[in-house]
């Protein structure tokens, strides 16, 4: 990452610290607003921080968090390879679902932040953050569970074409042990496309 975009970034990450813009920062123990060293052009998106992240400020850190960095090294990635953020920068109460309101309130920083990185492909995590790109990138919507592990592009006006491949969150894949090798196969298709692209 060259020091311009490092700079850039650090400046929306502060602004996330200090952020009162919803009431969740009432509860918050830290503001998460992402960390990676964008190595290979790979930004990954979450829903909200948990728990641990909120404790440590950063995000990914629980056991959706390990399961994750298991499955960047399967492909050979580590977290200094990619970025990785949440639409939602501070933890919601209990780890419910993020209001309408609260995505809204922080919307404008994942935009700045995507903007800056100019990412080769978005990877979303869970459905939230899928639904997420699909509204402010006119993509076109398809569940989760028909849409993962598949590429999708689109061209935008502000933000020049806008790749993306959803997948389920890792959590999922805690809970429903048969999601893991959906999302062990899904990561082999990124590794594919990354192949791929270079090439181009």
């Amino acid at each position: 990452m060259d020091k311009k975009t490092h700079e850039e970034l650090e400046k929306i990450a502060e602004e996330i610290r200090q952020c009162t813009k919803c009431p969740l920062h009432k509860g918050r123990t830290n503001a998460v607003p992402g960390e990676g060293g964008f190595e290979k052009g790979i930004l990954f998106i979450g829903e909200a921080p948990g728990r641990n992240e909120d404790l440590q400020g950063r995000p990914f850190v629980g056991r959706a968090g390990q399961l994750l960095n298991e499955l960047l090294d399967s492909i050979g990635l580590t977290r200094d390879d990619v970025f990785i953020t949440n639409i939602v920068k501070c933890r919601p109460p209990n780890n419910r679902d993020p209001a309408p309101e609260e995505v809204k309130a922080c919307s404008p920083y994942l935009e700045r932040q995507i903007q800056v990185l100019k990412p080769r492909i978005i990877v979303t995590l869970g459905r939230h953050a899928w639904k997420w790109v699909c509204e402010h990138f006119g993509v076109p919507y398809e569940g989760i569970s028909k849409a993962h592990g598949r590429v999708f592009t689109t061209n935008t006006l502000f933000y020049g074409k806008i790749t993306v491949m959803p997948m389920y969150h890792p959590a999922a894949a805690i809970y429903n042990k048969e999601l893991l090798p959906v999302l062990r196969e899904d990561f082999q298709r990124l590794k594919q496309f990354l192949e791929d692209l270079k090439n181009i």
